[in-house]
């Protein structure tokens, strides 16, 4: 069973949507070096892991909007993408965006529902591959 495990909110403007959250809900929203994306922290997390250290809680991130990626996004995950795309697209689903790598990580993929409804899969690094990244 696929478990949420991050969530994403495109924004037309990154930096009112920012500050939008941070008063609102006093989240803490970072950016990423290097990219145009912004992690947000919704729940206390272990700072070297990156993991909420609260059972059943979820960090995200946010994003400029495009056109394929419109509204917030849920992500799920699952051990094989490529798998589970085969099977989105099998059942009704289309690929939106094929699997990507965020290097030293795992992987991200997005893919449309028959209700087109766009969501996100996530997949681990192989722990072997993540500890060499780190090192």
């Amino acid at each position: 069973m696929g478990g949420v495990v991050h969530f994403e909110i495109p924004a037309d403007d990154q930096e009112r949507a920012k500050k939008f959250y941070q008063q609102a809900l006093g989240w803490r929203i970072e950016p990423v070096p290097g990219m145009d994306y912004n992690m947000v922290i919704t729940t206390p997390m272990d700072e070297a892991t990156g993991q909420p250290t609260t059972a059943g809680a979820i960090n995200g991130g946010m994003m400029a909007r495009e056109e394929k990626i419109a509204n917030p996004v849920i992500t799920v995950d699952v051990p094989d993408i490529d798998a589970t795309l085969k099977t989105v697209e099998e059942l009704g689903g289309s690929v939106v965006m094929p699997k990507n790598e965020i290097p030293g990580m795992g992987y991200f993929a997005y893919f449309k529902d028959p209700e087109d409804n766009v969501m996100g899969l996530w997949e681990n690094l192989p722990a072997d591959q993540q500890a060499q990244s780190a090192g």
